[in-house]
């Protein structure tokens, strides 16, 4: 009979490995068998079916979407009439396209997802599509126990954590005029495939999503999905419970712009809440620690801060380099990379007379892009109209601020002088004194003379 595959579904199944595509195989197999798919010959699957297979693990919209789109490719390349079900044509080419397809299939796919008809798509069904998307990443990650130790909890007030990464997503897209998504009025305008395809290419948030909804809600082909890089773990002290500013979607957009070697695991350096309101305990819990984030949530529930590359020293001088930057979390989803304008990357000071003592990063003395003073609990952000370092807007609901809650949260592996194991002494037990010590300008007579770890080998 030789091969009765078509021209399209041959090129989409030769994106699979043969042990892929034996197992895309099985997984329709599966679903046509179900119950509530039809026996008639060739073999298709039901909306039904398809919902009885993912219902729990997708939410129902986003299970909606993917029949729909699966329905509307047409393999041949020829519209079809109505069809009573997902052919297996159908179903391997649609995960072909999403999860590895280019830019231009997945935008296919996406358009097929929104809506039956042919050609550009309202904004707003683009947004809505969108945040379909992120809520469904959150709801399988919870769903398949992948949050590492972070919570999916929801955002006070509006607009909701989905919403404000969401429409972070849709803020890169350029329309077709040139412009950017700006104001409630961008939601009339028409995207065009280029459009989309234009934004899947430059937004890999987009496919990185596809590919976690896929891999995640049918559980397919997992092992080519590295969560690890995608949700750190959660490392917190032994015995002790601790409640984040963040939930597990800003943790993703975050991580998602560190280096790739940091974004295995997060490591509680310090917290106003389990080390109490003082500058000088914050300063010995994130000294010499490596790379870290700074998270603050300030009175009225705006949360931001900032990256610092370098392990923070407490010093006169600004320190740091271009791979710094600043962020915002909530109400809105941004980073704020270097501009070159200057070197003012992060600063931590204490003691001094004649020059801030605080922790900033971007900007001037008195005028930080962030800023904690060392009179804990009161900042500021500053920028009129933008940060010269980094290229920020305000990042606080007030240019000077209160705040309760901080965290540092240290990316990757801990610095080696971390891991060296022998004799405590009183300035390691207590990150206040050793702060203090560093604060006057003396050093550890004892740092360097411990004994060196016993090899295991």
């Amino acid at each position: 009979m030789g091969n009765s595959r078509s021209r399209a579904e041959q090129k989409c199944y030769s994106q699979f490995l043969p042990e892929e595509q034996a197992e895309v195989d099985a997984l329709f197999g599966t679903l046509s068998l179900d119950k509530d798919s039809s026996e008639a010959l060739p073999r298709s699957f039901s909306l039904q079916a398809l919902k009885n297979r993912i219902g729990e693990a997708l939410p129902p919209e986003m299970v909606t979407r993917l029949y729909d789109g699966m329905q509307r490719v047409h393999p041949t390349g020829r519209a079809q009439g109505p069809s009573k079900g997902v052919s297996q044509e159908q179903f391997t080419v649609s995960l072909s396209h999403l999860l590895k397809g280019s830019s231009e299939e997945r935008s296919l796919m996406i358009l097929k997802m929104i809506s039956a008809k042919e050609g550009p798509v309202k904004a707003r069904d683009l947004q809505k599509f969108t945040e379909d998307l992120v809520g469904s990443v959150e709801h399988v990650l919870a769903h398949r126990q992948e949050l590492k130790g972070w919570t999916r909890k929801k955002a006070p007030g509006t607009p909701t954590r989905v919403q404000a990464l969401a429409a972070h997503l849709l803020s890169e897209m350029k329309l077709p005029d040139g412009s950017r998504p700006l104001g409630p009025h961008w939601l009339d305008h028409a995207c065009d495939r280029a459009t989309v395809e234009d934004w899947v290419f430059r937004v890999p948030h987009v496919a990185t999503f596809l590919r976690v909804v896929i891999h995640q809600g049918f559980l397919v082909l997992c092992s080519s999905l590295d969560l690890a890089t995608l949700v750190p773990e959660c490392q917190v002290g032994p015995g002790q419970e601790f409640d984040s500013v963040l939930d597990v979607l800003a943790v993703i957009y975050l991580n998602s712009h560190l280096a790739r070697e940091q974004r295995h695991h997060w490591r509680l350096l310090f917290s106003s809440q389990l080390h109490g309101q003082s500058f000088s305990q914050l300063c010995g819990h994130i000294t010499h620690r490596g790379p870290c984030l700074i998270l603050l949530e300030d009175q009225d529930g705006h949360v931001f801060g900032g990256f610092a590359s370098c392990p923070w020293e407490v010093k006169p001088q600004f320190q740091g380099d271009e791979r710094c930057f600043l962020f915002s979390v909530s109400p809105s989803m941004a980073v704020y990379r270097h501009t070159g304008y200057n070197d003012h990357f992060m600063y931590l000071n204490c003691g001094q007379q004649t020059i801030p003592n605080g922790l900033g990063l971007g900007g001037q003395h008195d005028y930080f892009g962030l800023w904690v003073d060392a009179d804990f609990g009161k900042g500021h952000s500053k920028a009129k109209p933008t940060c010269t370092t980094y290229n920020s807007p305000q990042l606080s609901s007030k240019e000077n601020f209160r705040f309760d809650k901080m965290e540092v949260w240290a990316v990757g592996d801990p610095p080696e002088s971390q891991l060296v194991q022998g004799k405590k002494s009183i300035l390691d037990v207590d990150p206040e004194a050793r702060a203090l010590l560093e604060i006057t300008g003396q050093t550890r007579h004892s740092e360097g003379l411990r004994e060196a770890p016993e090899d295991d080998a």
